[in-house]
């Protein structure tokens, strides 16, 4: 967060606050009321100044604060500027501890910074800790807290422009996505896009870090359009943007549209382009993500052995984070793996733990990877082609279809319809297109296999149904594209 503007400070406290402050000052300084005003002002002034009947002016509150010896900002807040670069050297340090060790360890540490900042009265500080908290809620699996956290630091930023919010509502919004919110979500970051467009407010970093986070709902959604078009004005902004964090999102971002296009090899390298900028920032979770992302490449092109090692290592380096929300995912992805290597027991070893999971006993929120449900590789949110809602639905749901294929190849057609529909229950309410198709398809084979021809057709119809909703006008608009 930035330095407020001098008109922010100077209407930070009142006249009375000022005067009581000026008067504590001076009479610690041993300073009289003259000694204090001259050479600019009398001591009349002062008096009155002292006693609240009036507000100083911006060049008398700066007179004031050289004659006794502190800044401008403390004198007109009453905050110690070296209390601010402390918080901020703080809040950096929590952020590092996000980043290469617990989330929760981190989370102790923003709790203090924020409660420190409220203290103080440093409201972009308590706002930055805010949007900390929600990135340690959102990787614990926490999500109605980490959208907690983020409504509350926008609502902090509430008369800041728009630019100073968009850390806040690119979290919120991907905990709207992990949630299974998905129109939301793109709603959210859409909104926001176009605020910043049609305002002239065009900041490469606040566009960059909004486009890319709206490529997973759009691709969750079957909108591949669109997320292509957010991955290419991405990449033209990119020159503009000095932050590696940001520029690695970037390559993880594009290459899921690759991915899409079915061009593994560019998507591996876009990949191996993130990978090393996480490897020099030391950022873990990241790293852990592109570790996964490359596991779903190589199950894409067949290449099994290498994809179970690098999901593997994914879901080793995320558990060792405690990152609940994402192994869940991961674990589903590496379970259809071992299930494409013949290892069903293995798979299901991983797969009924999730759904004890799921079931209510407590565990956090988490969301599905989207291999389980057909279709895509962990995306801004960590998520792949899966979402996820307040009970875990959606990886309840890709663990069920994973179930339900190691049933069918069992012979257990009875136990296989049952995990379907089961899948099926979970993922309507989430809108994941791609995931719903491909249960309606393989219940349909299902059913048509077993002579019950009627009903394999409604299970087609219902496929049909959730491949053409999405990409339509239902989404409204495209967001504006930033100016030239």
């Amino acid at each position: 967060m930035g330095e407020r503007s001098a008109g922010d400070v100077r209407t930070a406290d009142g006249a009375a606050e000022i005067g009581r402050r000026v008067l504590r000052l001076r009479t610690e300084r041993g300073l009289t009321q003259r000694q204090l005003a001259e050479p600019a002002y009398t001591a009349a002034y002062v008096s009155t100044l002292e006693s609240g009947k009036v507000r100083p002016s911006e060049a008398a509150l700066r007179h004031l604060a050289a004659r006794l010896g502190v800044s401008y900002e403390e004198l007109t807040t009453g905050r110690d500027p070296h209390d601010a670069v402390r918080l901020r050297a703080g809040l950096t340090d929590a952020r590092k501890t996000l980043a290469t060790g617990d989330a929760k360890d981190a989370a102790v540490l923003f709790e203090e910074l924020m409660a420190e900042a409220e203290r103080l009265g440093f409201r972009d500080e308590r706002a930055t800790a805010l949007v900390g908290l929600g990135d340690c809620a959102q990787e614990t699996g926490e999500l109605a807290a980490a959208r907690a956290h983020y409504e509350a630091a926008e609502q902090l930023l509430a008369d800041e422009p728009l630019p100073r919010r968009v850390p806040a509502i690119r979290g919120r919004a991907v905990a709207h996505f992990l949630s299974g919110e998905l129109r939301y979500s793109c709603y959210l970051l859409e909104s926001a896009i176009d605020e910043l467009n049609a305002s002239g407010l065009h900041d490469p970093n606040a566009l960059l870090l909004l486009y890319t986070a709206s490529i997973a709902p759009y691709m969750d959604m079957g909108a591949h359009a669109r997320a292509a078009r957010s991955a290419e004005l991405a990449l033209a902004l990119a020159p503009s943007v000095d932050d590696p964090g940001l520029i690695a999102r970037l390559h993880r971002g594009v290459a899921r549209t690759l991915i899409a296009e079915g061009r593994t090899a560019e998507a591996d390298a876009s990949l191996a382009k993130a990978q090393e900028l996480y490897e020099q920032l030391r950022i873990h979770t990241d790293l852990a993500h592109c570790h996964w992302m490359r596991g779903y490449v190589h199950a894409q092109d067949g290449n099994l052995e290498r994809a179970e090692r690098e999901l593997s290592i994914a879901r080793d380096m995320l558990a060792s984070k405690r990152a609940t929300l994402y192994v869940v995912q991961v674990e589903v992805e590496l379970a259809d793996v071992l299930r494409r290597r013949g290892r069903t027991a293995e798979a299901e070893a991983l797969l009924l733990p999730l759904l004890k999971r799921s079931t209510g006993d407590g565990e956090p929120e988490a969301a599905a990877d989207g291999v389980a449900g057909g279709g895509g590789a962990a995306g801004d949110g960590g998520a792949a082609s899966g979402l996820t809602t307040e009970t875990g639905a959606v990886h309840a749901g890709g663990a069920h279809r994973l179930l339900g294929l190691i049933a069918e190849e069992r012979g257990d057609a009875a136990t296989a319809e049952e995990h379907y529909r089961a899948a099926l229950s979970l993922l309507e309410r989430t809108g994941a297109a791609g995931d719903l198709a491909d249960l309606c398809r393989l219940l349909g084979d299902l059913l048509r296999r077993a002579g019950r021809a009627e009903a394999a057709m409604d299970a087609y119809r219902m496929g049909l149904g959730h491949r053409a909703a999405p990409g339509t006008t239902t989404l409204g608009p495209a967001p504006a594209e930033p100016p030239v």
